[in-house]
């Protein structure tokens, strides 16, 4: 028999399959008669009149030939419309563990059990369950959103709010009971389960009694040709593919496109009975309707599509007699009511469907200002969405529950609102809500619940493990059993009631698996504090309330909501010492919890009962106000301390601390600021700095607060980069340096050598503590988290105004103090003190003179004491009691002493002051930060800073301010208000002098203000700038653009070479330059000066009358817009980054990439060579950047890139798919398709281009910020225009049938090969239109046509609504060669008249070789002579030969003559090999002579000689007659005594049995005889009648027929027919040997589980037989398992006795020469020969393995060990002669000379 159908036989006989094809006919014809008789019973039901019958006459005359009448009203499938055993077609919505959630037609739902999945996958549940297994095969394994099932209802269950719920079920028997074995045929659709998985397939179960049918390997390969992984119990829609055997046994596909192809015809035998939901029908519109269409289908069928299963194109598009494509929806057999659809997503059943709609989830949402767009009577209503698209309400969602129907309320509403229910996957459409109710509901879905939320809901039951709260009829959530409330409760049901309303606070909610937790602890739901649903919401410091949920030895594990969690340290329980955590807390309790720390990224979180408790009251009021670093507040003091207030900030009253360094920038400002203020004095204008632990601090310093309020400042130690300015200010002092503290709590060191340009010996007497700072980071510790700073003036920017506007703040600050002292009850000294002012004239009695000074009385002043220093009273003579006139120098009101001057200069009358003039300043008093000076001879008074800079160190006496130092001041203004009508002077402190280099020259320069003009002589001239040395010996430079007027400078100019070295220039300052970092500083203030001046030589701005407008950098960038034109110069060249750097200004720097600078890609190489330094080119803006102050440009004129332009790029990658990847300029990019690099296609087109090749490129368009690139010349140079032999195909209008065109190769897959015909279109040749020759997969071809070969293709069709294009690569059409080379042999393709022939050949090779052969005499009596006459040549048939005859009649004539000369007792191969013979007593009468034999059976020869008439025969033919009967008659004989002649019917046998009962052999040739012909069943029973006749005395024949059994069982039987046959066999008859032929089976058939399974229980059962561990040792090492095998000959030696040890090595040894490693069976043969060397037996086989495996060194070896051996002479001679053998086989004569001489050199040691 053929082998391909050993697996799965063909059985039967021609008689029963033409029986059930009786069958067949016959039920069709039930059907038929059955629809013949149903209009007339209809109308006796029904009663209905006589005109009614005549209108409906021509109606019912068109549908007598249908099987199911049309339905009446086209309406929607309702829940009502359901029952028991409808079929439907379903899509996955949802997949839990155990249940399914399915979408069923018009937005019904569904709910598939895991019990009702199929009945293997129920037992395997079973068997995990029962085996404990902890990895169960859930139903996420089998199932997928979108998935499309056929489903039928197996239950309609009523849930307690009184709903429907649908129970499904995919049991391939219940969906398919209708189809039988009989009814299978080929193209149909099926459903089914695995039930197994196979070697070399999967056995699926499709639900038909008597079928079995097979998945193979290779129908479940995907599009990727990677196998498939199916589990057991996974659903399939499968394809028939082949039905054999009347249907027992089928063989499926599951390929996706050729199920979505398979369309159900009337040549199936389709009926009402069997027809199954999602079968694709081809179908006739018989009639059109508002609310649907009526459809005619499978020539005998009618059914429904409801407007929801219609395209969304107008019902005027279908008309009557229109052909459509039609998906089977439902099926309802009571009725006989068929659902069609008409969707195209439904229409490709391999694809699945989409789970989710394009516009996202809208579940719940309330959309208002719906349309109406259609009412349909008795289904509902489709509203248009705002956003156009469309909904579906059902009629009962058209009103209230408890309200009539009242469709004209409806319509005349002209916009409704409406709630989103859900998303209807079948219908792909919307289902919404009209009812009020349910619209003005605040929960909906899972997904409107936030963790944290309170909401309010109705105890539905209490359970063991907590109460179900319902919040609405859709959700539900579980209040675990330790949150009914803050303590544990006993007894929950006399607490709460079902039916009893109440409030929760959501835990957790999670949407997916519809899981709500809530809790009624009191304190969580009334807790004021902050909550943590996120880990980032737990900043340190924050304090939540928490529950307990673990105690550990080491701590207790706290819960927030979200399963946000952390730990509380054993150290953080409590202020007291807590030894065991769980004597002290419980699980469940409610507890505030501190953070200390957190990690969001690990989600880890330090938490802490202590500090939750120690900051209680500032964290309960924390989620009412904002306190976020850098905003301003408002605060009350609440309490006095020595390092500061504590405070209250408004209106919450937060605890804060306000330390006394933070009052002010001026140290000596805040004890008296600290001093001012009460409790309950309120602070305004403060800001917040820091955070940590629940501790926030302020501060006042307006320094600070400024930097805060502008954002500059680092919040993190990320954000700080080296260079980077701050404002912090001095938190401790070391002698190695000073800590600087800044906000958000950083910390950074100014070590010794950073804190000033002048040298400090002593680094605890520069800066004090609370110091305000400028500071420069320097360095930065990544690791350690740590940075350095520098404090020196050089290196830090000092804001511009910043003296000024810190001496205001600080007098400011005193006003204000004397203002808060006055203001206090009983102060009448401190309001007479805070009257005074600095300057202020008083009136005064001088009480005492001394040599210090002098003392006065003022009647103002009673209780105050006025002094005049020493100083203050030179040159005047003072008496007790004498009136003088004094000036007012300070006012202390702390101590309440006032210092006055009565020197004449200053008492005298006041001069005015002129703004801007200088004057002489005499100092008069000091105070810390604050000193008095007098201006000249003026009599004006004016109070200056000490330090002109924050950072300013002084370390000198001869540095300080004393009393009588003069220095030069500038007045700013005359009459300052903030000043109290003071002066505003500006003074330079004399820095101190340090040594300067001659390369810096700026010796004795004190800088230069902006505009001021200077003159100065050409040092030298660049290309980029001039420098000038100017009269005061210092710097100057000139940049490019400052030398010549704009209007003036030509384009590839060089402007400074107009300038000479050495002339003279006027020049007039417009900036300056950082000495350190040479930076350029814009010009800010006018009385800013520069050490480095940037000048100008520009005439225009040389013009006194013409003042430079202060212009900053960021100003002038906003002056210009993308698509500017400018004049800019070239100040560099990145050769590393190939990018040019331009200048418009010396503040203003431009960068131009590679792909902005040339036009031509041969000046890529050296781009540098166009533009010279300090060349003048005109550029466009491509983008302004304000930060850094920079702009990109563009040399090549334009600016962006425009669609069906040119430019240039640079290629980045070569991809196989995606074509080339390219860098277009102005940051853009694109690709380039394989099908547009040139007009002429070439092989590998790719691999002329490779990374960083700088290419041409035309955009053709841009999606996703992406262009879409075309490299073809045709495009680059349209205006000449050349031959384009490949050209562009943009639209499928382009094409046409029969056109020949060239493409690139995309893909190969099952359904053919996709071929690129240009960017945007891929057309596909299928397998059999790919070549010419039969290839059985599609790697044949992905082999021979790589990703982006070249083809020549035809076009063979277009369909442009699918957009789809078949092609041709067959030689017929394209002329070119196959695409197959002819060396791979491979069987061509028949086509037209040759496969026409082949087909008939096949199908009467079918019918003969599953007839009898009295059938054959029947049906084809012309062949009969030709087969009667082989039989008569040949002795046996196995039915192989037939095909052969029937397949051609001319091989039959040439095989004739050879078939003659053949012997009688030749036969050909038989399934089962005996060597036994036969032999039985037959009488010679019973034998016919052979003419007798020819002439009874051959009724055509007798019939072609009944015209001819009898002839009388002579007497020698007579003679020659009866010889020849004769010989006949010996020739038979010889025959029948043949021993290998087998016999040929069933009747012979039965004679050989009845002859030899006990002959196994017998028994086992009759076997065969029926599994030649299929028939397992015949050949069962023969092997248990053998079992029942064979004398129980012949076990060892019985064990043959035992032996053939199983085999016949693991052929052709399951797993558990097997166990059976072989317990049995176990039972009867010696049990090892029966375990050990079936695993010699197991071995055979490759069930190497099986075998190892089995040769396990061997060793274990038989440990003491050595021949079971041999064989196990053999199976092991034919499995490639040497360690297994090494480990079982352990175990081998510890079970078997010790004898037989050496024995069992020995073999082991041999068994890895043969089927392991030859080095190991070497090493272990060594080991037992050096304990055993008198072994000759063993020697002998070693030598004979290393003979086979091993090399002629090692075999020389062997010989000379063992011919030294100490044996008898006998042994040794034996292997001096198989030495001497080997060595004239293998060596030379030297070699066999050195034999013999060792032979030699052993008789004489032997005789001597």
């Amino acid at each position: 028999m053929a082998s391909a159908e050993d697996d799965f036989p063909r059985g039967g006989t021609v008689k029963k399959k033409s029986a059930d094809s009786k069958i067949a006919v016959g039920r069709a014809q039930v059907d038929n008669l059955f629809q013949v008789n149903e209009p007339t019973e209809n109308k006796k039901r029904k009663g209905r009149a006589k005109d009614e019958s005549r209108s409906l006459k021509k109606q019912k005359s068109d549908d007598a030939l249908m099987l199911n009448a049309p339905a009446k009203n086209l309406e929607i499938l309702h829940t009502k419309n359901v029952k028991v055993g409808m079929l439907m077609l379903g899509c996955v919505k949802t997949v839990a563990d155990f249940e399914v959630s399915v979408g069923l037609p018009c937005g019904l739902q569904g709910f598939l059990s895991i019990k009702n999945i199929c009945d293997s996958y129920t037992k395997l549940l079973s068997d995990q369950l029962e085996s404990d297994d902890a990895e169960i095969c859930s139903l996420p394994h089998l199932f997928h959103p979108g998935m499309v099932l056929r489903c039928v209802v197996a239950q309609l269950d009523v849930t307690k709010g009184g709903s429907l719920s649908i129970q499904l079920s995919i049991n391939p028997k219940l969906v398919n009971k209708s189809v039988t074995s009989s009814s299978l045929k080929a193209g149909m659709v099926l459903s089914g389960c695995v039930e197994s998985v196979e070697d070399h397939g999967c056995i699926i179960d499709i639900g038909v009694n008597g079928t079995k049918a097979f998945l193979p390997e290779e129908a479940m390969k995907t599009e990727q040709n990677q196998l498939r992984e199916l589990r057991l119990g996974q659903y399939l829609t499968c394809l028939v593919e082949r039905v054999k055997n009347d249907g027992r046994v089928v063989s499926l596909s599951v390929n996706p496109a050729a199920v979505a192809q398979a369309c159900a015809e009337p040549r199936q035998g389709w009926s009402l009975s069997n027809l199954l939901p999602g079968l694709l029908v081809k179908s006739t519109v018989k009639k059109v309707t508002k609310h649907g269409l009526l459809l005619d289908f499978l020539s005998s069928f009618s059914g429904q599509v409801d407007f929801l299963h219609m395209e969304p194109e107008p019902t005027s598009t279908y008309t009557e007699g229109l052909q459509v494509q039609a998906c089977v929806l439902y099926v309802e057999p009571s009725s006989r009511l068929v659902g069609l659809s008409l969707r195209r997503h439904l229409l490709q059943p391999g694809s699945g469907i989409e789970p989710s709609p394009a516009e996202g989830d809208r579940i719940g949402e309330v959309l208002e200002g719906c349309k109406l767009a259609a009412m349909h009577h008795k289904s509902g209503a489709v509203l248009e969405l705002p956003d156009g698209s469309p909904a579906f309400v059902h009629r009962n969602h058209l009103k209230e529950p408890n309200e009539p129907t009242n469709e004209n309320r409806v319509y005349a509403a002209p916009e409704h609102t409406c709630r989103i229910l859900d998303f209807s996957l079948m219908e792909q459409i919307h289902f919404a809500t009209l009812r009020k109710s349910v619209i003005e509901k605040p929960f909906y879905r899972y997904q409107d619940l936030k963790a944290g939320q309170v909401v309010e809901g109705t105890v539905s039951v209490l359970l063991s493990h907590g109460m179900v709260v319902h919040l609405s009829d859709h959700i539900k959530g579980l209040v675990p059993r330790t949150h009914l409330s803050d303590i544990v409760l006993k007894n929950p049901e006399k607490k709460y009631a079902p039916g009893m309303k109440v409030k929760c606070r959501v835990l957790s909610v999670d949407p997916e698996g519809k899981k709500l937790y809530l809790t009624r602890k009191k304190a969580l739901v009334e807790s004021p504090l902050p909550l943590f649903l996120s880990y980032s919401d737990a900043r340190p410091g924050r304090v939540s309330h928490g529950y307990v949920v673990c105690i550990k030895d080491f701590g207790c594990i706290v819960r927030f909501y979200n399963d946000v969690k952390g730990l509380v340290p054993l150290g953080e329980l409590s202020s007291e010492p807590v030894v065991h955590p769980e004597d002290v807390f419980y699980v469940g309790q409610v507890l505030k919890a501190a953070v200390l720390q957190c990690d969001p990224e690990r989600s880890k979180m330090i938490l802490s009962f202590k500090a939750a408790v120690e900051g209680g009251a500032a964290e309960a009021t924390e989620p009412h106000v904002d306190c976020d670093v850098g905003k301003r507040l408002e605060a009350k003091v609440v309490k006095k301390s020595v390092k500061g207030l504590e405070v209250a900030i408004l209106p919450d009253e937060i605890r804060a601390i306000l330390p006394t360094m933070h009052l002010s920038d001026h140290v000596s400002n805040c004890p008296l600021l600290w001093e001012s203020l009460q409790e309950g004095d309120v602070i305004s204008d403060a800001v917040c700095f820091n955070r940590v632990n629940l501790n926030i601090t302020l501060t006042k310093k307006p320094a600070v607060r400024r930097i805060l309020e502008e954002g500059a400042v680092a919040k993190d130690f990320s954000e700080l980069t080296v260079g980077m300015q701050l404002v912090g200010w001095v938190k401790n002092i070391m002698p190695y340096g000073v800590f600087v503290e800044f906000p958000y709590g950083l910390l950074g060191l100014a070590p010794k050598s950073a804190m000033s340009d002048k040298f400090i010996s002593d680094a605890t007497t520069a800066f004090q503590l609370g110091q305000t700072v400028f500071a420069k980071v320097t360095n930065l510790d990544e690791e350690k988290r740590r940075f350095l700073v520098t404090l020196k003036i050089s290196e830090v920017i000092c804001p511009e105004g910043d003296v000024y506007t810190r001496l205001i703040n600080g007098l400011q600050e005193r006003k204000a103090v004397k203002e808060m002292l006055s203001s206090r009850d009983g102060a009448e000294l401190a309001q007479s003190l805070a009257a005074l002012s600095v300057g202020e004239r008083l009136m005064l009695t001088v009480d005492s003179v001394k040599d210090s000074g002098a003392i006065f009385k003022s009647d103002r002043l009673t209780s105050a004491t006025v002094l005049a220093s020493k100083q203050h009273m030179t040159g005047v003579n003072l008496t007790v009691g004498q009136k003088v006139s004094a000036r007012v120098l300070h006012v202390d009101l702390l101590s309440a002493c006032v210092s006055v001057s009565v020197l004449p200069k200053l008492v005298g009358k006041k001069k005015t002051l002129n703004k801007g003039y200088r004057y002489t300043a005499t100092v008069q008093h000091v105070d810390t930060d604050f000193a008095v000076v007098s201006l000249g001879d003026t009599a004006q008074l004016a109070v200056i800073q000490t330090r002109n800079h924050l950072n300013e160190v002084i370390i000198h006496e001869s540095e300080r301010l004393d009393v009588g130092r003069t220095f030069p001041v500038q007045v700013v203004e005359a009459s300052c208000e903030e000043l109290q009508g003071l002066p505003l002077v500006s003074w330079e402190h004399r820095a101190p002098q340090r040594q300067r280099t001659t390369s810096e020259g700026q010796a004795g320069s004190r800088g230069h203000r902006f505009g001021e003009f200077l003159q100065g002589t050409v040092r030298a001239v660049k290309p980029t700038c001039i420098q000038v040395t100017l009269e005061d010996g210092s710097k100057g430079s000139v940049h490019v653009s400052q030398v010549v007027e704009p209007s003036q400078v030509r384009v590839g100019s060089f402007p400074t070479s107009s300038v000479k070295v050495g002339s003279r220039v006027t020049a007039r300052v417009i900036g300056g330059w950082e000495a350190s970092s040479h930076r350029f500083l814009p010009f800010s203030h006018p009385r800013f000066t520069y050490t480095i001046p940037e000048l100008t030589l520009i005439p225009s701005k040389l013009d006194e009358n013409v003042d430079l407008p202060s212009v900053s950098a960021k100003e002038k960038l906003e002056l210009y817009k993308a698509g500017d034109e400018i004049t800019c110069f070239v100040s560099k060249f990145h050769a590393d980054r190939r990018s040019l750097e331009v200048t418009t200004d010396p503040c203003v720097t431009g960068t131009v990439e590679l792909l902005a600078m040339i036009t031509d890609p041969k000046d890529a190489g050296h781009p540098e060579k166009l533009y010279k330094l300090g060349q003048a080119v005109r550029a466009k803006v491509v983008e302004v950047g304000v930060k850094p102050p920079r702009f990109v440009l563009s040399l090549t004129g334009v600016h962006k890139l425009q669609e069906g332009s040119s430019s240039l790029g640079i290629v980045t990658a070569v991809h196989p798919q995606l074509g080339l990847q390219v860098k277009l300029p102005f940051s853009n990019t694109g690709t380039a398709s394989v099908m547009d690099l040139t007009d002429a296609y070439r092989p590998n087109q790719l691999s002329v281009f490779s990374k960083g090749q700088l290419v041409r490129c035309f955009l053709l368009c841009q999606e996703k910020e992406k262009w879409h690139l075309s490299l073809r010349p045709s495009r680059l140079n349209s205006k000449q225009p050349k031959a384009v032999k490949d050209p562009e195909v943009k639209t499928l209008d382009e094409l046409q049938a029969g056109q020949i065109i060239r493409g690139f190769v995309k893909s190969v897959g099952e359904q053919g090969v996709f071929i690129r015909l240009s960017r945007t279109i891929i057309g596909r040749a299928q397998l059999q239109q790919a070549t010419q020759y039969f290839v059985n997969s599609h790697s044949v071809l992905a082999e021979h046509l790589p990703p982006n070969s070249l083809l020549s293709t035809k076009v063979l069709s277009i369909d442009k609504e699918k957009e789809f294009v078949e092609l041709s690569l067959l030689p017929a059409d394209t002329g070119k060669p196959d695409v197959l080379p002819e060396s791979l042999d491979l069987p061509l393709r028949l086509t037209g008249e040759q496969k026409q022939k082949h087909d008939l050949r096949q199908k009467r090779k079918r019918q003969l070789s599953e007839g009898e052969q009295k059938g054959e005499e029947s049906q084809i009596p012309t062949k009969k002579k030709k087969e009667k006459r082989r039989a008569k040549a040949d002795g046996e048939d196995s039915g192989v030969e037939v095909y052969f005859r029937e397949e051609d009649e001319d091989e039959e004539a040439e095989d004739k003559p050879r078939r003659s000369k053949e012997t009688p007792g030749s036969s050909g191969p038989s399934r089962l090999q005996v060597t036994a013979g036969f032999s039985w007593d037959e009488g010679l009468s019973a034998l016919k002579p052979p003419s007798a034999a020819q002439d009874a059976e051959s009724s055509d020869a007798e019939d072609q000689d009944r015209s001819e008439k009898t002839q009388k025969k002579s007497r020698r033919e007579l003679e020659q007659q009866k010889k020849a009967a004769e010989r006949a008659l010996v020739q038979r004989e010889a025959e029948l005594m043949d021993p290998n002649l087998r016999p040929q019917d069933d009747s012979a046998f039965e004679r050989l049995i009845l002859a030899s009962p006990n002959s196994s052999l017998l028994w086992l040739q009759y076997m065969a005889h029926h599994l030649q012909a299929t028939q397992i069943e015949q050949a069962r029973s023969v092997a248990e009648r053998a079992l029942k006749t064979i004398s129980f005395r012949e076990e060892q024949e019985k064990l043959n027929v035992w032996v053939a059994l199983l085999n016949l069982e693991n052929m052709y039987g399951t797993e558990e027919s097997l166990k059976k046959v072989f317990e049995r066999a176990v039972q009867f008859c010696e049990p090892m040997p029966v375990y050990q032929q079936l695993a010699d089976i197991y071995s055979k058939s490759n069930k190497t589980k099986e075998a190892e399974s089995l040769y396990k229980t061997m060793v274990k059962r038989f440990r003491q037989n050595k021949g079971v561990w041999l064989s196990y040792g053999t199976f092991l090492l034919q499995q490639g398992q040497s360690d297994a095998a090494s480990a079982l000959l352990q175990r081998a030696l510890a079970s078997l006795p010790a004898k037989e040890s050496v024995d069992v090595i020995a073999k082991f040894a041999q068994l890895e020469f043969r089927y392991g490693n030859p080095e190991t069976g070497r090493n272990m043969l060594d080991k037992v020969l050096t304990s055993y060397p008198k072994r000759t037996d063993l020697w002998s086989i070693f030598i004979d393995l290393e003979i086979k495996h091993g090399y002629q060194k090692e075999v020389r070896a062997l010989f000379d060990r063992v011919i030294h051996l100490s044996v008898s002479a006998k042994k040794i001679k034996f292997f001096f002669k198989r030495y001497l053998e080997y060595e004239k086989k293998h060596g030379t004569a030297q070699s066999v000379q050195d034999v013999k001489d060792k032979a030699v050199e052993f008789v004489e040691a032997k005789v001597f």
